[in-house]
């Protein structure tokens, strides 16, 4: 049996809640990791996807205070590794779950030459923390340039270790009233799903169904 994700702490968190120590040395791949992740940019390569690689962000440590706020260690990490199925190496990823004033879920499907998640729909904006970013920032910066809006109120939910060694920070963002969203390239569709889950459409993946009754218990 295929292992689940992990949660390795839980919110909810305030923007001020959450901070990060950012370590300047970067974190050294074996050889063989390395030689994965080349392969893996030259098959987005091939295909014709974005393949910039670059550097993003990874965890090293974790620990929530007495007070419930939540502290990272953080270092640079090569971004292609977290293409890896196992070996992402706990590159972090930011996930922002959408919600309007009357509780629907915004969901976009992913076009077809994007790098992950290619043709498949997920629940609202994610992408890798960019380096010395705060991840509650990375879900405010993906809002932005996914969909062209700006959050009523923003909270950080939770931090998943999932099967592929990637670390998720989860958070939810609500709109105000009246906020319409701005659809970038990478999607090539969207809709808002009703606020009961077990209303969602065929194509709303069981992941997706998942993730959605887990933030309902954290918010």
């Amino acid at each position: 049996m295929t292992a689940g994700p992990t949660i390795l702490a839980s919110g909810p968190w305030t923007p001020e809640q959450v901070t990060y120590t950012w370590l300047e040395e970067p974190y050294e791949a074996a050889p063989e990791a390395t030689a994965a992740a080349d392969a893996e940019i030259q098959r987005l390569k091939d295909r014709d996807s974005p393949s910039h690689d670059g550097v993003s962000t990874r965890l090293v440590a974790h620990r929530v205070d007495e007070a419930g706020a939540l502290h990272l260690e953080l270092e640079p990490v090569r971004w292609a590794l977290r293409l890896l199925p196992g070996g992402a190496a706990r590159s972090m990823t930011g996930q922002c779950v959408v919600r309007d004033h009357e509780g629907r879920w915004l969901a976009g499907r992913r076009a077809a030459w994007v790098a992950t998640w290619a043709g498949r729909w997920s629940l609202g904006a994610g992408g890798a923390v960019d380096p010395g970013e705060s991840p509650m920032h990375t879900l405010e910066r993906e809002l932005d340039e996914e969909w062209g809006v700006a959050a009523e109120r923003i909270a950080g939910l939770s931090l998943v270790l999932l099967p592929s060694d990637l670390v998720m920070f989860v958070g939810i963002a609500w709109l105000a009233p009246g906020a319409e969203v701005d659809r970038d390239p990478e999607h090539d569709a969207h809709e808002w799903w009703p606020a009961d889950v077990d209303a969602w459409p065929e194509h709303a993946e069981p992941t997706l169904r998942g993730l959605a009754r887990a933030v309902q218990g954290l918010t």
